[in-house]
């Protein structure tokens, strides 16, 4: 099931997304939400209709890096030994179609194409055989990094947590497996990243057990699984596309800062 989060006439509501061609999709509304028992209302709407929002809001957003080892070399990193964790906050969340803003305090912004994981019920001190349990689907992200702010500064705080620095969507996937995913990256139509998500250092089970041992984790909650290599420069004025197989594609716009 494809759920995804929007908003129509001031309200704001889950839906399953139900149809195959881009100008036919509609959304069934959710009764309740989906991180518990929920019931398909059977009234829908055209997608085209509504306005997607990041499709979660989560509490945290904890993000993995240098978990492709190609992608590690092409920025001069060694590839840890054990999963390389930091964070990003809500507030740097935006969804499909919002822009992206420039930061002020950068020269030098970079697209990172990357699968999300959605987080479905409370968890802590997560075992590897039941990773699955606690995971409501996977998403589209694009870790948007102010590399000249990563490199000046040596942590990552305002570089990697500014605003509209985080995209996700345009929604959960539920039944999708993530092991060998195609991740794409376009720039204005013009390919940059490659890969699959078969080539992570880390697995995504790897990831969970990691965090969870440290922290709760909560429903909405999103894990960034790290980026394939291809990383390069984003400008004002283009137009960024993360697409995952079996997913979708999460579009955004690179404006000036306001």
């Amino acid at each position: 099931m494809r759920i995804a989060r929007f908003s129509i006439d001031g309200n704001v509501a889950f839906g399953a997304v139900e149809g195959d061609k881009p100008d036919e999709l509609v959304l069934d509304i959710i009764k309740g939400i989906p991180f518990a028992d929920f019931e398909l209302s059977g009234t829908k709407v055209p997608l085209s209709k509504v306005r997607l929002l990041p499709p979660v809001l989560p509490n945290k957003v904890v993000a993995f890096g240098r978990n492709y080892a190609a992608h590690a070399k092409e920025l001069g990193n060694e590839v840890p030994d054990t999963p390389f964790a930091f964070f990003k906050p809500s507030t740097s969340v935006i969804g499909h179609g919002d822009e992206i803003a420039y930061p002020s305090f950068s020269q030098e912004l970079h697209h990172e194409a990357e699968l999300a994981v959605v987080i479905g019920r409370m968890c802590r001190e997560v075992p590897r055989e039941r990773v699955k349990d606690v995971i409501l689907g996977y998403t589209c992200a694009n870790d948007v990094t102010a590399r000249d702010v990563q490199k000046r500064e040596k942590q990552w705080a305002r570089a990697k947590g500014f605003d509209t620095s985080c995209p996700l969507g345009p929604w959960v996937e539920t039944d999708v497996d993530p092991s060998d995913l195609t991740i794409q990256c376009t720039v204005n139509g013009q390919q940059r990243q490659l890969g699959r998500t078969s080539q992570m250092t880390h697995s995504i089970e790897d990831l969970i057990v990691n965090i969870s041992e440290a922290m709760t984790l909560l429903p909405g909650d999103v894990i960034l699984t790290g980026t394939p290599e291809g990383v390069g420069p984003l400008n004002v004025g283009d137009e960024v596309a993360v697409t995952i197989e079996g997913i979708g594609t999460l579009t955004n716009k690179v404006v000036k800062r306001g």
